[in-house]
């Protein structure tokens, strides 16, 4: 067996020993089992997940045996990329890596330069998103005075999502020649990215007398049929002072719900930082996470994008600020896991 082909087949062999397919089968047939049950279908988002799962495994299963068959044949290009993407996805394995995410970006200071990154990071992770063929709604947006973003939050709704996303939280600096002044000095700026994991209220309680509601009219989304009546809510939690808002939705209740999900999300945050014995505090976005800085872009004097985590560089700046993330994201979860 040719080095290449052999070495495929290892990796490929380690990958079936931690999927192990055989047991992928026997979930499939008893979570099919589930779906002939006429209650099954009275709980309709737990059926949607379960025929979501049916799927996923069926999908995993039919990849590896895929993989095999073109190593047989030797299209070893083809079973190479089948099986780096389950390489990848044995890093995923804490227990909301599977699920969806909440991604928020918020600009730092230094006025409209700041802003205008925190909107080129918007489309270089929109961009990302569609790659992988992930759903994405922004639920909040603060526009810039004369460019970019101050702040923006999405749901994001993919398998794995917040599995992959959740390496890109902490600040992001950018190096590059100002395009807002004449003499086109060298300027820096600065953004976060929050990611949180979408959990449930039994996982996270939140008791409905320590949450302060307020609504108001939203201006801005949606033309004038938003602005009619007070759909945009801005939630204050009392015992840890957090306070979300959401606007873009054109109904109060959906309003509501995503103000709820991003609470509940920032609070799983601060279990996680307890359990980690971690000093900061987040009591506010912007206070506890501006010290981690995860990631240089350097667009003048030359070009390079450096995670400074890993070590991970890409000099193709271009090619990663219109979504290409993979190989960065790919070489902190080699790192982490």
């Amino acid at each position: 067996m040719e080095p290449q082909k052999e070495q495929l087949q290892k990796h490929l062999e380690t990958v079936l020993a931690k999927i192990n397919p055989q047991e992928r089968k026997q979930e499939i047939a008893e979570l099919e089992k589930q779906t002939y049950s006429p209650q099954f279908w009275q709980d309709s988002q737990k059926a949607k997940e379960t025929m979501k799962k049916i799927t996923s495994l069926k999908k995993q299963i039919e990849d590896l045996e895929m993989a095999q068959l073109l190593l047989e044949d030797n299209q070893l290009k083809e079973a190479g990329e089948i099986i780096k993407n389950y390489e990848i996805l044995l890093f995923l394995s804490g227990p909301y890596d599977r699920g969806d995410a909440i991604f928020a970006i918020h600009a730092g200071q230094g006025g409209t330069e700041a802003m205008d990154w925190a909107g080129m990071l918007f489309r270089m992770y929109t961009r990302y998103f569609e790659r992988k063929g992930w759903d994405f709604e922004e639920i909040e947006r603060v526009p810039g005075e004369e460019a970019g973003i101050k702040t923006s939050i999405l749901n994001v709704y993919g398998e794995f999502s917040y599995g992959y996303l959740r390496s890109e939280a902490g600040v992001h600096r950018l190096v590059r020649q100002s395009p807002f002044n004449a003499d086109k000095l060298r300027q820096t700026s600065f953004a976060l990215v929050e990611v949180f994991p979408v959990i449930e209220n039994k996982e996270i309680e939140v008791r409905e007398e320590d949450l302060e509601w307020k609504f108001f009219r939203s201006g801005g989304h949606g033309g004038q049929n938003v602005n009619k009546v007070a759909t945009a809510v801005r939630l204050t939690h009392r015992p840890s002072g957090i306070v979300v808002a959401c606007q873009t939705e054109r109904y109060q209740g959906a309003n509501r719900e995503n103000a709820l999900k991003l609470l509940r999300g920032k609070l799983w945050a601060i279990e996680q930082e307890k359990k980690d014995k971690a000093i900061e505090s987040f009591k506010t976005a912007k206070i506890a996470s501006w010290g981690k800085q995860i990631r240089s872009y350097v667009l003048h004097p030359y070009k390079q994008v450096k995670d400074l985590r890993t070590g991970h560089e890409e000099h193709n700046t271009e090619k990663v600020l219109d979504g290409d993330l993979d190989g960065l994201i790919e070489a902190h979860l080699k790192k982490v896991s």
